[in-house]
């Protein structure tokens, strides 16, 4: 998805009929920090992922999927990255990962 891990939370609360307060009662979370959350203003905990999952029957893996790479834009944005350097950064994260085998 192109929007916000923010945006992507109010998605999921309209399609599911939930108001602010309903899913941050769920979520054990204040409904104005909700609010602040779905736009932008404040950041996801992430302690509360599989929560979120399982409140909009989505697996925990697309879930924290669409908030990792919703950090990582925001880094990428925040420090003006360009196409080069992400994949020189890519480049390092294979390599990375062939040191775990």
């Amino acid at each position: 998805m192109k929007e916000t891990f923010g945006q992507y939370i109010k998605m999921h609360r309209i399609n599911k009929g939930l108001t602010l307060t309903q899913l941050a009662a769920q979520l054990d979370l204040d409904s104005a920090n909700l609010s602040k959350i779905e736009n932008g203003k404040r950041d996801f905990d992430q302690k509360r992922l599989s929560k979120l999952a399982e409140v909009f029957d989505l697996s925990a893996k697309e879930v924290e999927e669409e908030y990792v790479s919703d950090l990582l834009a925001k880094q990428i944005y925040e420090m003006d990255c360009s196409t080069e350097l992400l994949k020189v950064a890519e480049e390092k994260a294979e390599y990375r990962r062939t040191l775990k085998k």
